[in-house]
């Protein structure tokens, strides 16, 4: 269930949108193996006029560049595997976003179970459910 927040430089443009959301879903789910249905992508827009590398704006580099962070649980991914995830995401984007900045950021931010999660319950507590049934490992063990 991993929340992708995308930075793209530029003026606002649905087809875009979608096309980055399409390409970063597909990669996470083949590359991170993570659930598409429940893979969350939201996309801002900031003007290239306000968007600088080296000090130096994109609008006046006439280049493009955007911005990647996504949350997924730590320990749920390799190291290959994020590194594959980075090369593959830089590649997709470099062939939505004409002139792609080098300077274009991927952060993959690993966080604890107990502390990340939707619909008002973490990641953890979906883990002990499944592992578990809804009762816990304690009743569960009871139980036996």
């Amino acid at each position: 269930m991993p929340l992708l927040n995308v930075t793209l430089s530029g003026e606002p443009d649905d087809a875009l949108a979608a096309a980055v959301a399409a390409a970063l879903g597909d990669l996470t789910a083949r590359i991170l193996r993570k659930d598409p249905a429940v893979t969350a992508v939201c996309i801002a827009f900031v003007p290239a006029s306000r968007w600088f590398t080296g000090g130096v704006s994109l609008a006046a580099k006439g280049a493009a560049s955007f911005s990647l962070d996504i949350v997924v649980v730590d320990g749920t991914n390799t190291k290959d595997e994020k590194a594959a995830y980075l090369d593959a995401v830089f590649a997709a984007m470099a062939e939505l976003l004409p002139n792609l900045d080098p300077e274009s950021y991927i952060l993959v931010r690993e966080v604890k179970a107990d502390a990340y999660g939707y619909g008002g319950r973490t990641q953890e507590r979906r883990y002990v459910e499944r592992r578990y049934g809804t009762r816990g490992p304690v009743e569960a063990g009871r139980a036996a």
